[in-house]
């Protein structure tokens, strides 16, 4: 398995992500299709600028255009404060094989190498028990429950952090 900066050719691989009902039933449901190509340009640029880290997981290193999802690191502002934000997401022919899981902990090691990041937040709806169990595994510290706004809308998530510097060896 590898992590590679997104591609413009990733375009299929985040509509299959982004705008499933069945991919995106703990976001809120399905994103419109129409906006993905514009979200794969903006991703690729800040990958490119290096603001954002966006990386498909690659599980077969002699395929690099095979994608079974992303993990993706980004800075923003929560409350008028910088924050740290990481998110995951795999395609469901994929799940269950341990690559979220290998991913986070590269792009958490990574960002521990880098040490730009600080404390790094994850926020996994409060039912997705895989990507909950992802944080407790890799030593995210659980904080609270909280409603987190998301393309339009509310979601319900546990909000976990955790700081490579100190919590990863």
């Amino acid at each position: 398995m590898l992590l590679r900066d997104v591609e413009y050719g990733d375009l299929d691989a985040y509509i299959r992500m982004r705008c499933d009902p069945v991919m995106m039933v703990e976001l809120g449901g399905p994103l419109p299709c129409e906006g993905m190509e514009s979200k794969v340009r903006r991703d690729v640029q800040r990958a490119a600028a290096d603001t954002d880290w966006t990386k498909m997981i690659v599980p077969d290193e002699g395929e690099p255009g095979r994608v079974a999802g992303t993990v993706t690191l980004w800075p923003h502002q929560s409350d008028g404060e910088p924050m740290s934000e990481i998110g995951w997401m795999v395609l469901p022919e994929f799940q269950g094989l341990g690559l979220a899981k290998r991913g986070v902990r590269l792009l958490l090691e990574l960002a521990r190498d880098d040490g730009r990041w600080g404390l790094i937040h994850a926020f996994p709806a409060t039912k997705n028990a895989p990507s909950n169990g992802i944080c407790r595994a890799l030593g995210f510290r659980f904080v609270s429950e909280r409603d987190v706004p998301f393309a339009g809308r509310v979601l319900q998530t546990n909000h976990w952090t955790i700081d490579p510097a100190t919590d990863m060896t």
